[in-house]
Order: structure tokens, then sequence, then C-alpha cells
């Protein structure tokens, strides 16, 4: 099992430089635990791409492939926890709200013990603050 970032599904639903890394990832373990705002972070990277005129039919297979990951993945819910660990990561890593957030849901889907959880992230300074609390990293085509 492995916690997953928005960073690091979106390449699974759209074909671009990550994606066979990424790909590669989920094979090795398909296990996968998410934040509960994950499916709208993905969402809107979709609706991005639409904006900018990528082909429907390209849209229509990462919106379905979403939908296949999300009825397979384990949601971490919002909680007053979650909420407080945020509070504290944000005053101890250069983090956005919403990263504070998803490290905050791994935290406590890892029980406290970040390092029996890896955190699968293709955002550096994510990556580096989850580094820090202790979870082991991993990133899909690093140095590729």
């Amino acid at each position: 099992m492995r916690f997953w970032d928005a960073s690091s599904i979106v390449p699974l639903l759209a074909d671009e430089q990550r994606t066979r890394a990424a790909t590669a990832e989920l094979e090795r373990d398909p296990a996968m635990v998410v934040w509960w705002g994950t499916t709208l972070e993905c969402v809107s990277a979709v609706a991005r791409r639409e904006r900018e005129g990528a082909h429907r039919q390209l849209i229509a297979a990462a919106v379905q492939r979403l939908a296949d990951l999300s009825a397979a993945w384990t949601e971490v819910q919002p909680a007053a926890r979650i909420r407080q660990t945020a509070e504290r990561l944000l005053r101890v890593h250069p983090l956005r709200a919403g990263d504070a957030l998803q490290l905050a849901a791994a935290i406590a889907a890892a029980d406290g013990d970040p390092s029996s959880l890896p955190f699968v992230t293709l955002d550096e300074r994510l990556a580096r603050a989850a580094e820090r609390e202790g979870f082991p990293v991993v990133q899909p085509g690093e140095g590729a």
C-alpha cells in the first residue's frame, strides 16, 4: 500500500512525460491510499486540459480512468485531526494548504508512523516535506 498525492495520479490519467513511470509504480503496488480531495484535484487538472483544447476523446478517457482508479482506492476522509496536522505542517514546511492536507492525510493513513507508508509524489516541495516527516518517498521517473 502506498499513499499517492494528486500530482502522481494525473500522469495515470493522461499521457505525459512521467506516465510510463507512474504506471510502473502503480503496477508494483496497486493498493492506493489518497486524500479525500484528490479526486477534485485530478478533475481540476483534466478540466484545465479540456479548456486548453485537448481532444474530447482524451478527456473522456481521462475521466473514465479517474473513475476506475477512485473506485479501487482508499480515501482518507476529512477530520479535525487532519486539519490540525495540516496546520502544523504549514508552520514547519513551505507547503500550500492543499499539499499540507495531502501530507496530513498520509500521516493519518500511516497511523502516525510515516516510515511504514511509501509516499508517491511528483511535487518536489511536497516530497521534501514528506521526507522530513519520515516517509519513504517515491517519485516516478525521477531523474528521467
